[in-house]
């Protein structure tokens, strides 16, 4: 079995972070999300992997390279527009032959990793197998309809009156049928080849379309909100160690990381927390689920429930809370800005402010 993992996409929704960085290397807890992804897929026992790449190629492969640091071994394949999942399909079919394979969003991430459904289809070997999650509003994404016993009957896009909340998730599962599938396929109303229709297709001629409905953990990363929801969820697993340097001025509370080459001075950090190799940290505070990249630096400034990326500087500044700051950013106060607080108190309250 070989796996192709989609690195294509252009990362809309994440801008303006992704004007200039493969939204599939924003990092969760300081790794780039798409390398949870390529683990996943070698634990499973995949190791040929085709990595579909559009404009961020260059940087795709520098931080990839040949997939030897994961066990794999990568092989690099040109999309020159994103034209849908299925067009990832169609122009990876001279590399994937007749074999099977999984197809994987490198923006997705799953908690569990994906050895078990990649054992089940083996052992099955359906024309495909998808995994199914229950959603709150499933018109953001492709939904499917099952029979009473729980066989797939028909797929869809981003739907506008769904006839499910079972939500596609970003993992697929395919036998070499569905390369006659996608070369049947005509692009949808959004002008792509959707891997919707390519499974739709495979019902319709009659073949076997599995279904698992998981209950662990899944998002996709496309959007600020869910990165930094994943970026919780990782951070809550940490196991605390200091590999860097805090003085006695400053205090860590729970599990927070010190990366080597870092340094923590009379600062507070609160986990779960990361701070990133070569990071500095002064006179400050890090709160809970928050990640700071390598090379940043925190001076007399606030922040928490935040992903910090490579070489940002914050200085000077109040709270900062929800946010995801790029690479080499700078942030401070801005000159004769007014400071005031608005405040909703109840009775016999204690509020210490400082100014």
């Amino acid at each position: 079995m070989k796996a192709l993992v989609l690195a294509g996409g252009s990362g809309t929704r994440l801008r303006p972070i992704t004007h200039t960085s493969a939204k599939q290397l924003v990092p969760v807890a300081n790794k780039p999300v798409l390398f949870y992804g390529l683990e996943a897929i070698a634990d499973a026992g995949i190791h040929e992997l085709g990595l579909v790449v559009g404009d961020t190629q260059a940087e795709i492969e520098s931080a990839v390279g040949d997939g030897s640091a994961f066990g794999l071994q990568v092989t690099y394949l040109r999309q020159e527009a994103p034209l849908g999942l299925a067009h990832g399909v169609l122009i990876a079919r001279d590399y994937l032959g007749d074999d099977d394979f999984v197809m994987y969003l490198g923006d997705n991430f799953i908690v569990g990793g994906i050895d078990g459904i990649v054992r089940k289809f083996a052992r099955e070997r359906p024309a495909a197998q998808i995994m199914l999650t229950r959603v709150g509003d499933p018109r953001q994404f492709g939904v499917a309809e099952l029979d009473p016993r729980g066989r797939v009957v028909s797929l869809e896009e981003k739907p506008v009156r769904p006839k499910s909340d079972l939500a596609l998730v970003g993992v697929y599962l395919f036998s070499p049928a569905v390369h006659e599938a996608v070369s049947e396929l005509k692009p949808s109303w959004r002008g792509e080849l959707e891997i919707t229709d390519a499974i739709q297709w495979l019902i319709e001629a009659g073949l076997p379309v599995e279904s698992s409905v998981i209950s662990g953990y899944w998002k996709d990363t496309g959007n600020v909100t869910d990165m930094l929801e994943v970026n919780r969820l990782v951070l809550e697993a940490l196991e605390p160690r200091v590999s860097g340097s805090v003085d006695a001025a400053s205090e860590l509370v729970g599990r927070v990381v010190v990366e080597p080459g870092a340094v923590v001075e009379r600062s507070r950090v609160v986990g779960p927390a990361i701070i990133g190799a070569g990071a500095r940290i002064q006179d400050g505070y890090v709160g809970p689920f928050t990640s700071i990249g390598s090379g940043c630096v925190v001076v007399n400034a606030e922040i928490e429930y935040s992903i910090v990326l490579p070489r940002a500087s914050i200085r000077g500044v109040g709270r900062i809370e929800r946010s995801l700051i790029g690479h080499d950013v700078e942030v401070t106060p801005a000159a004769g800005a007014p400071r005031a607080h608005r405040l909703v108190l109840g009775d016999h309250s204690k509020v210490q402010i400082r100014s």
